[in-house]
């Protein structure tokens, strides 16, 4: 890189980081040979540029972090969690599961506009165990410790949406939908073997600002203990198996980068109960709507008056965030898909860290917890969902 980093823009305003963001957030999908080439080409910028900035904005903090993505919902089984904390608990509760669970992803304190059902809920976590090992029994372990009352386990049927793209997101019409219905993904788990668990550890793992060059892969490979050649091969094939995701430069939600800019500010969970046999229907119209994030078919269960579909919306105003909701109600009812409840689940502070799902990391963090992780493995109906 021939430009001094201190003088290279990190804004994410700056027009030819935006250019390279539009792409880089979530338009890479599968294992890519060479992702800034193709950054590159996607975005129109120069590929030395795209490595130049890519690199300062991580440097900066702009960018939260740079890696490829797995599809974790079929390495791991997960669920979203909502935890019943009491409030005098709820930060404490909060840090713990952020700084202590390897298998807690995005932490998530959430508030309603009026008291709902569901609404003493306030705590929200995304949880993944690696295969064979129970969801449940790991919830009950991190129940004791954060000293909450209740949670409710809502394993994904099906997803609709799965992406972020804020940059392009912005301006985007309340409405704006796709011409296509969402396609959705099942959950299946897909079983892999040592060579492609080695070779998916060095794959995910976050690229440091050094990192960011033309040849990225060739230090995983060794990483990996495998050629190029042979690291290149069994990425192909997992890609083709459905368990890679994105390449992509994520940005924080919420809070300010390092030039004090904010990506979002207001993250939206939205609910609705639509009726049964109608959620696959309904998953897909929501999905399709270019505002959406992220998507899913979970039951809610009594607790959150028989919810089926959930997703995922970022704005800067959170009126408008209200019109792309009003927006999105219309559409399911032009389409015949009434719903007997929906709900709005505000973000507050929060956290995002990829989960762990290897086993080595879960035998691990058993042993720090004196837990034989044999007792840890599930059962029939472990992972089906419900409360506790």
């Amino acid at each position: 890189m021939s430009a001094n980093p201190s003088t290279v823009p990190v804004s994410i305003s700056d027009p030819v980081n935006a250019a390279i963001l539009a792409v880089s957030e979530d338009r890479l999908a599968g294992f890519q040979r060479d992702p800034f080439g193709a950054i590159a080409e996607q975005s129109g910028i120069a590929v030395e540029t795209v490595l130049e900035r890519i690199a300062a904005m991580l440097a900066a903090g702009t960018i939260r972090r740079v890696r490829q993505t797995l599809m974790s919902t079929n390495l791991a089984r997960g669920a979203l969690v909502a935890w019943q904390v009491p409030n005098d608990r709820l930060d404490a509760a909060f840090d713990h599961l952020f700084n202590n669970d390897p298998f807690s992803g995005h932490v998530v304190i959430r508030s309603t506009d009026a008291v709902t059902p569901g609404s003493t809920y306030r705590l929200w976590t995304t949880l993944k165990v690696p295969q064979g090992f129970s969801l449940r029994k790991h919830a009950e372990v991190l129940r004791r410790e954060i000293g909450a009352e209740h949670f409710r386990l809502m394993p994904a049927k099906m997803v609709f949406a799965l992406g972020v793209g804020h940059v392009r997101r912005r301006g985007l019409e309340p409405g704006a939908r796709a011409e296509a219905l969402a396609e959705p993904t099942n959950t299946a788990i897909v079983e892999l073997s040592d060579l492609e668990w080695r070779v998916l550890t060095a794959l995910k793992r976050e690229l440091t600002p050094d990192e960011i060059v033309r040849n990225l892969w060739d230090a995983r490979a060794a990483e990996a203990g495998v050629t190029l050649d042979e690291f290149e091969r069994v990425a192909r094939d997992l890609n083709a198996r459905g368990v890679i995701g994105r390449f992509s430069t994520f940005l924080e939600h919420v809070k300010p980068t390092a030039n004090n800019e904010r990506v979002t500010r207001y993250n939206a969970l939205f609910h609705w109960a639509v009726p049964k046999g109608r959620e696959m229907d309904a998953g897909r119209e929501v999905g399709r709507h270019y505002v959406i994030t992220h998507a899913y078919w979970r039951e809610g269960g009594a607790e959150f008056r028989d919810v089926n579909i959930m997703a995922v919306a970022h704005g800067m105003e959170k009126e408008r965030v209200l019109a792309h909701k009003a927006a999105i109600d219309a559409h399911l009812r032009d389409e015949g898909i009434e719903f007997t409840y929906t709900n709005v689940f505000w973000g507050g502070r929060s956290e995002i860290k990829p989960s762990e799902i290897t086993p080595d990391a879960f035998r691990a963090f058993c042993a720090e917890r004196g837990i034989d992780p044999e007792t840890m493995r599930a059962e029939g109906g472990d992972d089906e969902g419900g409360s506790i």
